[in-house]
């Protein structure tokens, strides 16, 4: 059999290849050869086959063919061959094939090999494809290479030893005694993989952590490292763009991050570090800027000094005047992760962030949007408003709805005054009004018609807006609304605010009529206008028999809407004439609705999206007997077990459906924060709940003991227990108590616990004995949850958790399959 081609011969034909089609019949009539050469057992160009088979690998072709010659390979005696099948055991074996099990000897042959090339192979293949049989195998071998002399072997030990971890968690103490000397290395290459080693085994093991903190007294050893590292002179093999090994520098950052992290003694021994580091590193060149970034994110995430927070936001603000888009948009992120905790210091670079609002890139832009309105406070309304609405002025479209509800929000929790307050919200909604939210226009006349001094005034600002242009609907939807209430003022001049205009009233209707008519007017907008016209009948006096005429053209139109209004309109002319006045007299001052939850979902210009909402303390009267069932009212059926709470929560029904939209077809009930006195509790007739017996006494006399405890949620410091008893007497009944824990500095605040079974089960919720959840573990939040189980079915639950933290509303669902089987059995 003639020789096969070199690698280099195979690589210039396909290459010469002019087509899809003739490149696939070259590799076909290659591979052919290839599976001809390992049939013969050809020794000789195995390795050449295998190495063409990589290449064709690389190109998308398969080659798994080739992976019991990689074994071969192996097991040679000629490095030569040994490179190329390990190489190929790392391309085209992985963990979930048997046949990588067949590697476990050779590779343990080989990291006992006497050459330390060969044991780099190993320890690279071990720790690139290793399956968690092999590392229990293999673990023995790797700690004894990295606690050996030769760096080379002890930088690949290191790393293989990280694969280890994650694979087979609990072998991590194995290698605890051979980190004690790692970093007394002065080899970078091992300096570098061994805070690699050190990063995983903290973040996987608290108990690691809490080791490396005060026994090994790891972070002096790491602030003298850095130190040398920005301390040290020019280093030809360390040295990039004038900084020294700035990888290394890097890791070392986040590692003290971890260390750092909620604990005081660490924070301290690292505070000075990191100011030398900020101050001393050239900022001219991006592999500074890098380590800048790791030092904000490091100062920013342990318990810093203020000024030290500020020395990082300052960087921050630095890097907002940078040219490269990616420095300005990892800045603008990281203060907006930050803008919460360090208000104030974020605020002096206000002028700074609201330049990047001019950007041409869309995401910067979009980041600082979002920053923007999160510097928005008391004291700066008014400049930041004006900026932002000049943004939404010359903004792309994809920007206009977030804008316009954001300004929304501040307006009505910043605004200085009414006059400012509508004013804002008018140029909004002249300016991108088919993108603003629907509540948009029912929230401004609420606005207008609280604002009693301000009708003249609104009314002729609205009449002016409209003039000639109909193509802002919730605009020409709110003039027409407040044209019918107050059209008797715009006509009349009595506006004092900014000079008064001279209107008749036949220019108002012409006005409205022309709304009507108008192709960009919605069926929504012709029904405000035909509503206005037919108020202004009590407040206009000369033109009422044209307000008659137009009504009754109305009665016939093809919009069943607005012939409905129509005939009804008619019918008040003509045989209710006496009661017309009463009917359309002025609104009275209306109450504001609030949306108790963290999103609601609004439609924004034809399409579905959730707008966040500000988060109202929830009202602390009684809940109406009506909204009793609200939540199986939103099912729309009679198949959902009814879910009777033992105090009428004061929570508002959509809370609860919104749960229920996320869950499907699962009982849901909602925790009330505070339970009302007895007194005023309201008499609901509902069908009995088997455990309501329970509620007025205490939960057990006659417990089963001995059922485990579980930990239900466990995410961003706040931990969720259950503990369970269950009655002897009632076996179908299960009580749970919940205890909320918070690990965080801060309380977690208007917390809300929220859950739902499965429909074969009912679900009754007590109150909660506090809503704030305190910070540093230093108390719970405990609630009951009663559960009856008559068909004996496996308990499983869907939790959703709401609360404030930080300054910011956090919500999250979470699914509970754990339950112990004495819980339920």
């Amino acid at each position: 059999m003639p020789a096969p081609i070199r690698l280099r011969e195979l690589i210039r034909t396909i290459r010469t290849a002019r087509t899809q089609a003739e490149e696939r019949e070259m590799i076909q009539k290659e591979c052919a050869a290839i599976r001809s050469s390992f049939r013969e057992e050809d020794n000789t160009y195995r390795c050449r086959n295998v190495a063409k088979l990589l290449y064709m690998h690389m190109l998308g072709y398969p080659a798994h063919f080739g992976q019991l010659e990689c074994l071969k390979l192996i097991a040679s005696q000629k490095f030569t061959d040994k490179r190329i099948g390990y190489l190929g055991a790392m391309l085209l074996l992985d963990e979930r094939q048997d046949v990588h099990l067949l590697m476990t000897n050779c590779i343990k042959n080989d990291l006992n090999h006497s050459t330390q090339f060969v044991q780099g192979l190993a320890l690279c293949t071990l720790g690139c494809m290793g399956s968690s049989e092999m590392c229990r195998d293999l673990a023995g071998e790797v700690e004894k290479l990295l606690k050996t002399s030769n760096s080379y072997l002890r930088k690949k030990a290191a790393l293989c030893a990280v694969h280890v971890i994650r694979k087979v968690p609990e072998l991590m103490e194995m290698f605890l005694p051979a980190t004690k000397n790692l970093l007394n290395e002065k080899n970078h290459g091992v300096l570098h993989t061994s805070v690699v080693l050190l990063t995983e085994m903290c973040e996987r093991s608290p108990d690691m952590l809490a080791h490396f903190r005060k026994n090994e007294k790891l972070v002096p050893q790491l602030v003298r490292i850095l130190k040398n590292l920005i301390m040290s002179g020019y280093s030809p093999e360390h040295d990039v763009s004038g900084i020294s090994d700035p990888f290394l520098q890097v890791r070392i950052l986040r590692l003290l991050r971890i260390l750092g992290r909620n604990d005081d003694d660490s924070s301290e021994a690292m505070n000075d570090i990191l100011a030398q580091v900020a101050t001393n590193t050239e900022t001219s060149k991006n592999v500074g800027n890098a380590i800048l970034y790791e030092t904000v994110l490091t100062i920013m995430d342990i318990k810093s000094e203020s000024g030290l927070r500020v020395l990082a936001i300052n960087i921050l603000g630095r890097f907002l005047l940078n040219n490269d888009k990616n420095i300005r948009y990892v800045a603008l992120t990281s203060l907006l992760k930050t803008v919460q905790t360090d208000h104030n210091a974020v605020q002096r670079h206000r002028s700074t962030i609201v330049d990047c609002l001019k950007d041409l890139d869309v995401s910067i832009k979009r980041r600082a949007m979002e920053l923007s309105f999160a510097l928005v406070n008391g004291n700066n309304i008014r400049g930041m408003m004006k900026e932002l609405l000049y943004f939404l002025d010359s903004c792309e479209p994809e920007f206009k709805a977030d804008c316009a509800s954001g300004i929304f929000l501040a307006a009505e929790k910043y605004a200085p005054s009414k006059r400012w307050h509508i004013d804002t919200i008018m140029r909004v909604l002249t300016t991108a009004g088919s993108y603003v939210r629907d509540d948009a226009v029912p929230n401004l006349i609420q606005l207008i018609t609280n604002s009693v001094e301000m009708h003249a005034y609104t009314v002729q600002r609205l009449y002016k807006a409209i003039l000639g242009d109909y193509s802002q609907q919730p605009l020409v939807q709110v003039a027409a609304w407040c044209i019918g209430e107050y059209g008797d003022l715009l006509v009349s001049g009595q506006c004092e605010e900014e000079e008064p205009i001279q209107v008749t009233e036949d220019e108002v209707l012409d006005i409205l009529e022309s709304v009507l008519i108008s192709n960009m007017s919605t069926s929504v907008t012709r029904g405000y206008a035909l509503t206005a016209i037919m108020k202004l009948s009590t407040r206009f006096t000369c033109t009422v028999n044209r307000i008659k005429k137009v009504v009754s053209i109305y009665g016939s139109s093809i919009d069943v809407e607005l012939q409905q209004r129509a005939v009804e309109y008619n019918a008040l002319f003509k045989k209710y004439d006496h009661m017309r006045s009463a009917l359309l007299e002025r609104m009275p001052v209306m109450e504001k609705v609030t949306t108790n939850g963290p999103t609601e979902i609004v439609q924004t210009n034809g399409e579905t999206e959730p707008a966040p909402l500000e988060t109202k303390p929830p009202p602390s009267g009684p809940q109406p007997t009506s909204q009793a069932n609200d939540l199986l009212d939103l099912l729309g059926g009679n198949d959902i077990t009814p879910v009777i709470p033992t105090a009428p929560t004061s929570k508002p029904a959509s809370a609860g459906g919104e749960l229920l939209d996320l869950l499907g077809d699962i009982t849901l009930t909602g925790a009330p924060p505070a339970a009302p006195t007895p007194a005023s509790v309201p008499q609901i007739s509902q069908p009995p709940f088997l455990l309501d017996g329970l509620s007025s006494q205490p939960l057990f006399n006659d417990i089963t003991t001995g059922i485990p405890s579980i930990t239900a949620y466990s995410k961003n410091g706040l931990k969720i227990e259950f503990t369970f008893e269950r009655s002897n007497t009632n076996p179908s009944v299960t009580v749970i108590t919940i205890q909320a824990s918070n690990s965080t500095e801060l309380d977690m605040t208007d917390f809300v616990f929220q859950a739902a079974v499965p429909k074969t089960f009912q679900l009754q919720l007590l109150s909660p004995s506090s809503s704030i959840v305190p910070a540093f573990n230093t108390g719970t939040i405990t609630q009951v949850i009663k559960v009856l189980n008559p068909q004996k079915q496996q308990l499983r639950m869907r939790i959703k958790l709401t609360y404030n933290h930080k300054g910011s509303a956090m919500q999250d669902l979470a699914e509970v399959n754990n339950f112990p089987p004495q819980s339920w059995q």
